[in-house]
């Protein structure tokens, strides 16, 4: 709790809007401020001398006055007030932490953080969000102190979260997935050929394979837009995404992440091979008899089951997922629908019937 001083200057709103005079005898009555937003101060001397604590402006969230004017001293109004931080409530009944609104200095936001979680606990919220950017990094220790814990870090910052209530915490977790595509694009200029690559850097027993273009999706990035993108980074090829042939689901691949793979069909548009890529070491069209007789793909159970799904999709005895714009009422968000739609149920008869590229 802070004590603050109003001089004899000073003014109170009185409950018909009436300014006030907080020193006359004959107008001062009690007055109750529920919230206040100004720079906060503290008690300096009973002529009204006030002292700056930090030029950050944070909502007062209680705030009672009391009138002092005994023993012949000049009469003050003494202010006891709870300082809280800028924040937000989510629609969970939590609270998000205005980042940008944060002191610098650690002494204050210390006593402040106290201040608010003792504020949120009497309103009854529940989790609580609070982004710390990287330059103000210092303020990390601090809420560890308060029981804060962390919930998962970006570049520019890291997130930590503190739950009230007695019992398990139930904010989500964080992010539990890495996404990863594959590119499997055929040419049928003089035979049936795949776009394969060669890493500069993996495994020993890995070295000499030649694989299927793959990498990450980015933030924000669609699973078809990354196959497109991922091929064009290490081949220098253009394609045109046809369809999700299958995926795998592995876990504790990195970091103790689960994976999502997606083996992606794509048609070329073009087939100058130009590498672009600082970790593919060769890149070329390969007959596709040949890429699959290698030992690592032979041997490999799932693989080999992917390829032929992707044989089977070139010969029509198999449909892979293409991708369908939608909105739902849930979120009013235009999401990406992957299934395949077979207009005759008695025949397979997939959409877009090429799968090979229609550059010269």
């Amino acid at each position: 709790m802070d004590l603050k001083l109003f001089d004899a200057k000073s003014s109170l709103i009185g409950p018909k809007g009436m300014m006030l005079n907080p020193f006359s005898t004959s107008n001062f009555m009690a007055a109750s401020i529920s919230s206040y937003k100004g720079t906060c101060a503290c008690l300096s001397t009973s002529q009204g001398a006030v002292t700056l604590v930090g030029q950050e402006k944070y909502e007062v969230e209680t705030c009672s006055y009391r009138y002092d004017g005994s023993n012949g001293t000049s009469p003050s109004i003494f202010c006891t007030e709870k300082r809280v931080l800028d924040a937000f409530d989510d629609e969970y009944g939590g609270v998000i932490v205005n980042p940008d609104k944060l002191p610098f200095d650690t002494n204050v936001f210390a006593s402040i953080l106290s201040s608010s979680l003792s504020v949120w606990r009497t309103k009854g919220k529940k989790g609580i969000w609070l982004k710390l950017p990287l330059e103000k990094c210092d303020l990390v220790p601090i809420a560890v102190r308060e029981g804060f814990q962390y919930h998962h870090a970006e570049t520019g910052y890291v997130m930590m979260t503190y739950w009230i209530p007695n019992g398990p915490c139930m904010l989500p977790a964080n992010a539990s997935h890495q996404v990863g595509v594959g590119g499997f694009v055929l040419n049928d200029k003089n035979e049936v050929c795949v776009l394969v690559v060669q890493e500069k850097h993996c495994a020993p027993e890995l070295v000499g394979l030649w694989k299927l273009p793959t990498g990450f999706i980015l933030e924000s990035e669609e699973i078809f837009t990354g196959a497109v993108r991922e091929v064009k980074e290490e081949t220098g090829i253009d394609t045109e995404f046809l369809e999700v042939i299958a995926f795998r689901h592995a876990h504790n691949v990195a970091f103790e992440k689960s994976d999502l793979f997606f083996i992606c069909m794509l048609r070329p548009i073009s087939s100058q091979i130009n590498i672009d890529d600082l970790e593919v070491q060769a890149s070329k069209w390969m007959p596709l008899m040949e890429f699959v007789e290698q030992p690592l793909i032979k041997g490999d159970k799932m693989f080999k089951k992917i390829i032929d799904m992707c044989i089977a999709r070139i010969g029509k005895r198999y449909c892979g997922l293409s991708v369908h714009k939608v909105v739902s009422k849930f979120d009013n968000r235009l999401s990406s629908l992957y299934y395949n739609v077979v207009d005759d149920p008695t025949s397979l008869d997939c959409p877009d019937d090429s799968c090979f590229g229609s550059y010269t």
